[in-house]
C-alpha cells in the first residue's frame, strides 16, 4: 500500500506565539507546515514551494496582508485550500468579499482548535471550481457605463458644478475616451510619475470647459469625483477583483486621472488666452 503524503499546509502569522501554537497543533494533526512571519517572506515559500492549504492572518500589520498571500497562493496553487483568519468577531459578518477570495474564515482564537477539523473537512470535499477573479482594468471596462453615471449623479448634486448649466451627454461627453485610457494604462503599466502619454482627448476636454464656462475649481472638483466614482465601482465588485493587483490598480488610476487633468488644464489656460478672458480659479 503507497503511502498518501501529508497536506502541506503554510501557516501565515505575524504574531510569533501563535504561529508557532498553530503550527505544533497542525503537526500533531497529521500535516507538513511551513510557517512566515509576514507577507514577503511567505510570497517566497509560495513561489517556491507547493501547498494544499494556506492559513493566513488578515492583518500583518496591515489590513488586507493576509488577501494579498491568498491572491499569490491562488495564482501558484489554484488548488490549494484558503484561509484567512482574524482577531475580529465582527469578520464573520463583513466577510462576504472575502469569502469570495478565500474558502473560509475564522476568528481567533477561540477557531484555532478547530483548525485540523476544518482543515481535513476542506480537503476531503475537494476545492469547488475555481473563483474566475478580474483584473482592476477588466473591471473597470466592463463597468464603465455604471461609473460614468454614478460620476454623474455625483456632479449633478454638486452646488457648484452645476451652476454650469449643460446637457448630460455634453457634461459626460469626455469620459469614455478617458476611461479607455485608464484601461490602456493599467494594461500597459507606467512607472509611477513617469512623464504621462500624451491626450488628445484631455487637451480637448480642457478646451471644451473653458467654453463651457467651467471654472479652473470646478474642473479640478470634477476629476476629484471621477476617482471617487472608479474606487466606488471596485468597491462594488470586491467579490471579484484580484486583490494582489489592487494596490498597484489603485495609483496606476490615480496618477493617469491627475496627469490628464493636468493636461486638460494646460489647455484650459492656453484657451483663456486665445479668447482674452481672465483664468477664473
Amino acid at each position: 500500500m503507497v503511502e498518501t503524503a501529508a497536506p502541506r499546509v503554510l501557516v501565515v502569522d505575524d504574531d510569533d506565539n501563535l504561529r508557532e501554537v498553530m503550527t505544533l497543533i497542525l503537526e500533531q494533526g497529521g500535516f507538513q507546515v511551513k510557517s512566515a512571519w509576514d507577507v514577503n517572506s511567505a510570497l517566497g515559500l509560495i513561489g517556491c514551494q507547493t501547498f494544499d492549504v494556506l492559513i493566513s492572518d488578515l492583518h500583518m500589520p496591515s489590513a488586507g496582508d493576509g488577501l494579498t498571500v491568498v491572491g499569490a497562493m491562488r495564482h501558484s496553487n489554484p488548488k490549494a485550500v484558503t484561509i484567512i483568519f482574524s482577531a475580529y468577531p465582527e469578520m464573520k459578518e463583513a466577510a462576504a468579499a472575502i469569502l469570495a477570495q478565500t474558502d473560509d474564515i475564522i476568528v481567533k482564537p477561540e477557531a484555532i482548535g478547530d483548525l485540523v477539523r476544518l482543515i481535513r473537512e476542506k480537503l476531503e470535499k475537494g476545492k469547488t471550481a475555481p473563483r474566475v477573479l478580474a483584473s482592476v482594468a477588466t473591471i473597470l471596462e466592463e463597468s464603465s457605463q455604471t461609473t460614468i453615471e454614478n460620476w454623474l449623479s455625483r456632479v449633478l448634486r454638486d452646488d457648484l458644478v452645476i451652476t454650469v448649466r449643460l446637457e448630460d451627454s455634453l457634461r459626460t461627453a469626455h469620459l469614455p475616451q478617458l476611461i479607455r485610457d485608464l484601461v490602456f494604462r493599467l494594461r500597459n503599466p507606467q512607472p509611477l510619475g513617469s512623464r504621462a502619454l500624451i491626450s488628445s482627448a484631455a487637451a480637448e476636454h480642457g478646451v471644451a470647459r473653458r467654453v463651457q464656462g467651467y471654472t479652473a475649481a470646478m474642473m479640478v472638483e470634477e476629476s476629484r469625483m471621477l476617482q471617487v466614482s472608479i474606487f466606488q465601482t471596485l468597491q462594488n465588485n470586491l467579490n471579484r477583483v484580484n486583490f494582489s493587483l489592487v494596490l498597484v490598480g489603485v495609483m496606476e488610476i490615480a496618477d493617469e486621472v491627475d496627469s490628464q487633468l493636468a493636461q486638460a488644464m494646460t489647455s484650459y489656460v492656453a484657451q483663456s488666452k486665445v479668447d482674452a478672458l481672465p483664468i477664473t480659479a
